[in-house]
């Protein structure tokens, strides 16, 4: 029985596990605003990052409350991102997670209000 945290596919874990370790060596700037946000402002809440979930890797996870949260570069303004993105948030939603994304700029000129709208998706 795994513990409640093991989220990944059993059969990728490893490959999953390895490239969520880089993510989180390699954080963006973005990334690591957020991070430091979450965890002094939202003390309430256990927050992992860069965590496997099934086959993906969420940025943010509250796993307790079963939220993702993304933090999307320019690159999800590409089309076929847009589409990837869409179909990602369509299965985590599917397995039970809600799903919040905020593009880079958001979390950098105002991650207060970025904090301010993860509160309110808690306590809904």
């Amino acid at each position: 029985m795994g513990y409640k945290y093991e989220t990944a596919a059993l059969d990728r874990y490893e490959l999953l596990k390895a490239f969520a370790r880089k993510n989180r060596r390699e954080m963006t700037k973005s990334e690591r605003i957020l991070w430091d946000a979450l965890r002094s402002s939202l003390k309430g809440y256990r927050f992992r990052r860069q965590h496997a979930i099934v086959d993906y890797i969420a940025d943010f996870v509250c796993l307790s409350e079963k939220l993702v949260i993304e933090v999307d570069g320019g690159y999800h303004d590409d089309l076929d991102q847009q589409h990837d993105d869409i179909i990602r948030t369509d299965y985590l939603e599917g397995k039970g997670f809600r799903v919040i994304r905020f593009k880079n700029e958001e979390v950098d000129t105002d991650v207060r209000s970025v904090i301010l709208r993860i509160k309110e998706e808690l306590n809904k």
